[in-house]
């Protein structure tokens, strides 16, 4: 047990998932490398530098990494200084990234540096993991994933509590076939543009904790 985490020793099939996620990320850059490049002018062009964004992620036994992406949002600041919320950032150029993907796309380079998997739970901010509780920080036994059980089960239009649900489930149930069956349908769910952001959000509502909503029921019923 990781004292830090409070999460498990890694699975007896680690390698064996490790081994696929170096093929499949290689061959993965290999066979994109000209889309690569070419979303990389794009995003240059339409939103200036940089073309990636880079953020800190918890990743396994909730070690933090750097993540990569193609940037969806502009830099555009309101008079005090501050930058504009997500909504009014995103780009109709960063829109059509996520809504096929391709935004994510640079986290195979995460995959073969082995800060991430093909196929896991998405990696979340670090300041969230304080606010897991027991059964949430299973998730961070595995590495996080570009794709997961929860991407293809509603994705951001699922609530935190469900898919930190879905998350474990995969944990617990992880083969090699469910893995594979994860990939086949996330393509499934790009080509259909399913659960792209949360009901009223640009992206996803930050987590505040599971009893965050119990706290706030909780206060209502005093009212």
């Amino acid at each position: 047990m990781n004292e830090a985490t409070g999460v498990g020793p890694e699975p007896p099939w680690f390698w064996l998932k490790r081994l696929f996620d170096v093929l499949g990320a290689v061959g993965g850059l290999t066979v994109l490398s000209p889309l690569f490049l070419l979303l990389a002018v794009l995003v240059r062009r339409r939103m200036g530098p940089p073309a990636l964004f880079r953020q800190r992620r918890a990743g396994l036994l909730g070690k933090p990494f750097m993540l990569y992406k193609f940037r969806t949002m502009n830099d555009e600041r309101d008079e005090r200084g501050e930058l504009l919320p997500d909504g009014e950032r995103l780009t109709e150029f960063g829109k059509f990234l996520r809504r096929t993907s391709l935004d994510e796309l640079p986290q195979l380079w995460n995959v073969l540096k082995g800060d991430m998997s093909l196929v896991g739970p998405r990696p979340l901010l670090p300041d969230y993991v304080p606010l897991y509780d027991g059964t949430q920080r299973r998730r961070l036994n595995v590495r996080p994933g570009i794709t997961g059980w929860a991407q293809i089960n509603g994705r951001n239009a699922i609530g935190w509590d469900e898919k930190f649900a879905l998350d474990v489930w995969y944990v617990e149930h992880y083969s090699f076939g469910l893995d594979i069956r994860i990939l086949l349908l996330t393509l499934v769910k790009i080509l259909k543009r399913e659960g792209i952001s949360a009901a009223g959000e640009a992206t996803m509502p930050r987590f505040k904790g599971s009893n965050a909503k119990k706290d706030k029921d909780n206060e209502e019923e005093k009212k």
